[in-house]
C-alpha cells in the first residue's frame, strides 16, 4: 500500500518539473527574482491546500517548530546555492548533485543513526539509481573545478537534508503534531522567509500572467502534497528504502512526462530510466 502511495508521490514530483517549466517560460525576470516569486507563491498555495485538508487548523509543538524552521531555512539556502551553482556548472551536473544528495543522505542517516537494516535490495537500488543519473551526465562546457566544490556540496547536502530532517522528525520522541500540521508549519515558515526575500528585491509583479500563476499553483500543490505523502509513509517505510525508491521513481516519471513537451527524452535518458526501473524492482523484490 505505502509503496503505491510513494509511486503517486514520484509521479507528482515528476509532474512538478512541468509546472516549474511553465513558470520559467512565462515569467521573464532575473533568476533571483523569479526564484523569490516562485518560492513564495508555491509555499503560499501549498499552505492553503494543506490548511484545506486539515480543516484550517494550526498545530504546534516546540520540536515540530524547530525541525520545520531548519527545513525551511535549508530550502531557502538551497535556492540561493542553486542560483550560484547554475552560474558555474551545467544543468546536467546540477541535477546529478541535487538528486544524489536527496537520495544518499537520508539513506545513510537511516542506516547509521536509526538502525535501519541494510539489505541487498536497498544497496542494489541505491547503486543502480545512482548509476542511472551518471548515465545522463553531459559535459557541455563545464569542467569540474575545485573552486566550485562548495556549490557541489551545497546542492548535495542541502537537498539531502530535507529527507534527513523528515526522518528525524518522524522518528523523534519529543512532542509532535500530525504530519499535515508539520507540513503546514514548514510551508508557513518557507513563505515567511521568501516574503522577506521579496521585500528586499521588490520585484515587478506585473510580469505575472495566467500561465505563470498556473505554474506556481501546480508546483506548490504537487510539492506539498508529495512531501506530505513521504512524511506519512516514513512511519511505515524506512528512509533507506523510501528515498532510493522515490528518486528512481521521479526520474522515471519526469522522463516519461517529457514526451508531453517539445523536449523529448534522449537515448541516454531512456537508458537511465531502464536502469532506474531495474533498481526500483530490486528494492521491491
Amino acid at each position: 500500500m505505502y509503496y503505491g502511495l510513494l509511486s503517486v508521490a514520484a509521479m507528482m514530483f515528476g509532474a512538478q518539473f512541468l509546472f516549474t517549466k511553465i513558470f520559467k517560460d512565462s515569467y521573464k525576470a532575473s533568476n533571483m527574482e523569479a526564484t523569490a516569486v516562485s518560492g513564495f507563491g508555491s509555499a503560499l498555495f501549498g499552505l492553503l491546500f494543506l490548511l484545506m485538508i486539515n480543516g484550517a487548523r494550526l498545530e504546534y509543538s516546540h520540536f515540530a517548530f524547530i525541525i520545520a524552521f531548519i527545513q525551511a531555512l535549508c530550502n531557502f539556502l538551497l535556492t540561493f546555492c542553486s542560483l550560484k551553482a547554475l552560474e558555474r556548472i551545467n544543468l546536467s551536473l546540477y541535477s546529478i548533485f541535487m538528486m544524489l544528495g536527496g537520495m544518499i543522505l537520508p539513506f545513510v542517516a537511516g542506516i547509521l543513526f536509526f538502525q535501519e537494516e541494510l539489505t541487498t535490495g536497498k544497496a542494489l537500488c541505491l547503486v543502480l539509481v545512482s548509476s542511472a543519473f551518471l548515465v545522463t551526465f553531459e559535459k557541455g562546457n563545464t569542467k569540474f573545478k575545485a573552486s566550485n566544490l562548495i556549490y557541489y556540496l551545497g546542492l548535495f547536502f542541502l537537498n539531502g537534508m530535507f529527507g534527513a530532517l523528515s526522518k528525524i522528525y518522524s522518528a523523534g520522541t519529543y512532542e509532535k503534531i500530525s504530519a499535515t500540521g508539520y507540513s503546514i508549519l514548514t510551508a508557513l515558515l518557507s513563505a515567511a522567509i521568501y516574503l522577506v526575500m521579496l521585500l528586499v528585491l521588490k520585484p515587478n509583479l506585473r510580469r505575472l500572467n495566467a500561465k505563470a500563476l498556473a505554474g506556481i499553483f501546480g508546483t506548490g500543490f504537487l510539492n506539498r502534497a508529495a512531501n506530505l505523502i513521504l512524511l506519512i509513509a516514513l512511519a511505515h517505510v524506512p528512509a533507506s528504502a523510501q528515498y532510493p525508491f522515490i528518486t528512481g521513481g521521479t526520474m522515471i516519471a519526469s522522463t516519461l512526462l517529457s514526451y508531453c513537451t517539445a523536449n523529448k527524452p534522449s537515448k541516454r535518458e531512456l537508458i537511465s530510466v531502464l536502469v532506474s526501473m531495474i533498481g526500483v524492482l530490486a528494492l521491491l523484490l
